[in-house]
This record gives C-alpha cells, sequence and structure tokens, in this order.
C-alpha cells in the first residue's frame, strides 16, 4: 500500500483521461500559427485562469514551469538578476532542497544569507524577519505546507511584515496546494509555487505565481514563451493535466476531511500502541496527510526496507534526499538530536487511503520496531 503521497502522488484517471486527446489530436505547437496550434494555446490559456482563480490571481500572474524546483530556482535567481542592488536573502531554517541549493548558489556569488530559525514544531520566528529584513533585503521566502513534518505556517502574518517593510515575500506551496486554502491578494503573497504531481496531476508540470509588476529575469532564453519568461516548447498535455487536477479538487471538498481523519488515527494508534515515540511538527497546525514519527533506538532506513517487505511505502524524511545518509535538516532544525532524526519515518496519505490500509500499519509497525529494538545496541 502507497503512503508516500508526499513524494509523488499516482495520476487521477480523470487526469489521463483529459490529456490525452493533446498527445494525439491537439499536439500542436502553442507558438504556430496555425488551427492546431492555436487549438493547443487556447487550452493552455484556459488552464492559466484555472490556476489564477484557484489561488485569487489574474491569469497573466501565471508562468507555467516544468517543475517546483524550477519555480523556486526561477524566484530567487531571477529576482537576484532583476534586482542586483538588494544583496540579502532570508530563508527558513526548514525549506525544500531546491530553495537552500539555490541560496548556496548565490551566496557565493555575494548574497547574504539568513536562515530563519523556526521552534520545535516548526513554526518561523517573526521577529528574527522583522528584526532581519531592512533596505537592503531582496525577498523572503518560506515554504507554506513543510514536506517533511507537514507544520503549516502562518503565510498572511508573514506576507503583512513583507509588505510592512517593502520586500518581496515568497512561499512554496508544492505540497499545501489542494490542502490549504490560498488567496495571494488576502494572505498578500507576492510570489508563490505550485506544483502538479502533488495534486494528482503528471509530473512535468508546475507554475510559479508572480504579481504584477514585479520584475523575474529568465533563467531560460529561446523563443519567448510564457511572455518571455520561460522559453521552452510548452508542454501541453501536462499542463491540461494539472488544470483538470486542479478542477477535480475543487469539486472534491470532503476529500481532505476524510484523509485528515485517517492521519489522526494513524497518529494516535502509533503513539498510543508504540512506546519511546513522538510526533514531528505542529500537532492542530499541519498538513491533512502528514505523519511524521520519531522512534527512540531504531534507525529509520532499516525500517522503510522492512515495512516495504510488508508493501507498505513511506519515507524517511524528504523523498529527494532520502537516499542519503545524513540526518534531515528539517527535523535538526526543530531541535531532534542526530539520532532521533535518523529514527523517523513519514507517511502520507491520500485520495486512495483507506481505513483498511491503516489498520494494516497500525498491525505491521509495532512488530517492525520492536523487532528494531531488539537488536539495537542503544537501550533504555
Amino acid at each position: 500500500m502507497y503512503l508516500d503521497y508526499a513524494a509523488t502522488t499516482p495520476v487521477d484517471p480523470r487526469v489521463i483521461k483529459a490529456m490525452m486527446p493533446y498527445y494525439g489530436q491537439i499536439f500542436g505547437n502553442t507558438m504556430s500559427l496555425h488551427q492546431m496550434g492555436m487549438k493547443t494555446a487556447a487550452a493552455v490559456e484556459k488552464v492559466r485562469k484555472v490556476v489564477a482563480d484557484f489561488i485569487g490571481a489574474q491569469p497573466e500572474e501565471i508562468i507555467f514551469t516544468g517543475s517546483a524546483t524550477e519555480s523556486n530556482n526561477m524566484v530567487l535567481k531571477g529576482l537576484a538578476e532583476a534586482y542586483p542592488d538588494k544583496k540579502k536573502i532570508l530563508i527558513s531554517a526548514i525549506e525544500h532542497d531546491c530553495i537552500v541549493e539555490s541560496t548556496k548558489w548565490l551566496s557565493n556569488k555575494g548574497y547574504i544569507v539568513k536562515k530563519i530559525p523556526v521552534d520545535r514544531e516548526g513554526f518561523v520566528n517573526l521577529d528574527f524577519i522583522k528584526k532581519e529584513m531592512d533596505e537592503d533585503t531582496l525577498v523572503v521566502s518560506v515554504i507554506h505546507g513543510n514536506n517533511e513534518i507537514g507544520t503549516i505556517q502562518d503565510i498572511g502574518a508573514i506576507g503583512k511584515v513583507c509588505l510592512e517593510k517593502g520586500v518581496y515575500f515568497h512561499t512554496d506551496a508544492a505540497q499545501s496546494l489542494g490542502k490549504v486554502k490560498i488567496d495571494v491578494e488576502k494572505e498578500m503573497i507576492d510570489l508563490l509555487t505550485g506544483s502538479s504531481h502533488k495534486i494528482y496531476g503528471p509530473k512535468g508540470a508546475a507554475f510559479l505565481y508572480v504579481k504584477k509588476g514585479i520584475k523575474i529575469t529568465p533563467l531560460l532564453h529561446g523563443g519567448g514563451h510564457e511572455n518571455g519568461l520561460r522559453s521552452s516548447t510548452v508542454n501541453a498535455p501536462a499542463i491540461v493535466g494539472m488544470g483538470k487536477a486542479i478542477e477535480i479538487i475543487k469539486k472534491s471538498q470532503d476529500e481532505n476531511q476524510k484523509i485528515k481523519k485517517l492521519r489522526d488515527k494513524l497518529i494516535d494508534g502509533i503513539l498510543k500502541t508504540i512506546p519511546d515515540c513522538f510526533l514531528n511538527g505542529s500537532k492542530d497546525n499541519r498538513l491533512v496527510n502528514n505523519v511524521n514519527i520519531s522512534f527512540k533506538r531504531v534507525e529509520g532506513e532499516g525500517m522503510l526496507l522492512e515495512l516495504d517487505g510488508y508493501n507498505i511505502s513511506c519515507s524517511t524524511g524528504s523523498a529527494c534526499s532520502s537516499r542519503m545518509l545524513e540526518p534531515s535538516a528539517v527535523l535538526l532544525a526543530i531541535g531532534l538530536k542526530a539520532e532521533e532524526a535518523h529514527g523517523s519515518l513519514r507517511f502520507s496519505l491520500g485520495r486512495w487511503t483507506t481505513d483498511e490500509d491503516i489498520d494494516y500499519v497500525l498491525k505491521v509497525l509495532p512488530l517492525v520496531v520492536n523487532r528494531f529494538r531488539k537488536m539495537s545496541p542503544f537501550k533504555n
């Protein structure tokens, strides 16, 4: 059973059906002036409006990209190129690797990068943001719903502080899109990243919201696609799929409540049946599908492989770095010791998770943890 929806989601069959015509029947290049090209372009523009309406933006403020990683790189590097006089960037201590690595690249070019500390539940320190922002600050980037621990930030509060200081505010909403209502105007967000494959759409499609009036220097140069901001032949089938995925979410109002109920059942069941374990992230303000638990005196990678043998797919920390043996930077940032971080598992639920799935995990997981603890050299 698949409990790694935070890493990627299966493509909904309704999304696949919507995409199919754009592979063989309406396959034109959106830049072509003939009928086939214009039909494809019209389909893409329809999705642009769907995405914009979903987050309270205007269609011309939406740029289609190939991934959330590309969107996040585009924000930081594109702003840096467009506003070269501002050399300070603030990011949270629990950002996704693509934000972290982008800022490392910029720091080698003379930019000052400050990491905003977080508390034990993963919430950013607003006072630190207020203190560190000055006339040299270019952008504040804070992940909305954390991909590892599930904590949801109060992005409206952060946006208000940034607006008062005249600093751009970006949030990576790849994990929260579709799970938390977002309104870029009300929450004073200047730039926002969203991803298709986290919402039952295809891989290869994502978007970046850029508030009207903000300059971004493109990373890719070529034929001038996406109003000159992202040259590359438009991946129309994937974009259409992303649009369909959003339409399905809008019509499935009860889905998140169902997933949240299963999430709470899994959290409560683990904490009640397995001693010496604890939840990471906020208990109340967390993504509806996220369960991140640290188990003392056991090693996460070993448990993951053992659970895989029981046909349970989960993750240790971030899926993008799960093959690395370094402890999760996110878990260290919230105050865990390295050995506690190494003993963490992330279960992420989704559209097709069932009560029976949760029951099965709660039956198998205590056996796996107990087996590993018996072999562990670490005692109580």
